[in-house]
């Protein structure tokens, strides 16, 4: 797996999705009809064209299910697939083979249409000094998964938690009466040159974020034109993240605002999923 997924994260990850999957009496359809003995060579077959992500997975759900099992894999993580493309072949115990099915081709189908739909986003910004970034949206669970998919699309991954980057968005400012305030509180109970990223309302909340020396600063459903008009007034001295609404009919138009990185959301929560199957030769 890549070195940015913890091992023991994903075997556990694969092993909840089986348990979800098989519960406690496994599969009881081919319990019922297939004799231990038969076995079947089969291959994963992309139905779509894009770029794949989850092979790693899918081995590991094979492994799991039946570690007689032999898994093929035909082209690399990260690489761009065509319509029928091969992409893995599994030799064994056709019972075994189908257990797995499922769940191997559920990971593969939603990573893979994860850095697909990044790929895209960071295509339709190529030759602007912008990243794309992905946000916290993601599904209960599956957020290093998600994130590790992003990163294979060529995106940029934003904080992971709530725990690892400092981000002081309008509820914090709301709830403590303004961007100074809610500065200068984080500064006095962070370690001394945390990086702390502010979300402004406004040019007066600007103004004051650019004052106080934040290091970023999220401009949340502004428009192309206000982000080029902040990209001027700033000049340089704060990074700009665009944020909210962002779509690919309009990413580019962001994209020439001059911003240094672009959040989207979509590309977690709403990504379109892949299409693969599993073939019995």
């Amino acid at each position: 797996m890549n070195s940015g997924l913890n091992s023991d994260y994903f075997k556990k990850i694969v092993a909840i999705a089986l348990k979800e999957d098989l519960g406690e009496e496994g599969d009881i359809t081919s319990r019922s009809i297939l004799a231990e003995e038969i076995k079947a060579r089969a291959e994963i077959v992309s139905g779509s064209k894009g770029l794949v992500a989850g092979i790693p997975l899918a081995q590991e759900v094979f492994r799991q299910v039946d570690s007689g099992l032999v898994f093929e894999k035909l082209v690399e993580e990260g690489e761009r697939i065509e319509i029928g493309t091969v992409i893995a072949k599994v030799e064994g115990s056709t019972k075994s083979i189908l257990a797995a099915e499922r769940t191997a081709l559920n990971f593969l189908q939603h990573l893979s249409g994860i850095a697909t739909l990044t790929a895209r986003y960071v295509e339709e910004v190529r030759g602007f000094p912008v990243r794309i970034m992905d946000t916290r949206k993601t599904h209960p669970g599956l957020r290093p998964l998600e994130k590790y998919a992003v990163s294979l699309g060529g995106g940029l991954n934003h904080r992971f938690g709530l725990y690892d980057a400092v981000l002081i968005k309008d509820n914090h400012i709301k709830s403590v009466g303004g961007v100074r305030e809610a500065v200068e509180r984080a500064r006095a109970n962070l370690s001394p040159g945390t990086q702390i990223e502010v979300e402004v309302e406004d040019r007066e909340e600007l103004a004051e974020a650019l004052e106080l020396g934040v290091e970023v600063i999220m401009l949340d459903n502004w428009t192309p034109q206000e982000m080029g008009e902040m990209v001027k007034l700033v000049a340089g001295r704060a990074k700009l993240e665009a944020s909210g609404g962002v779509n690919l009919g309009n990413v580019r138009e962001i994209a020439r605002s001059g911003v240094d990185f672009i959040s989207v959301g979509e590309l977690t929560h709403s990504a379109p999923a892949l299409d693969f199957k599993l073939e019995l030769a």
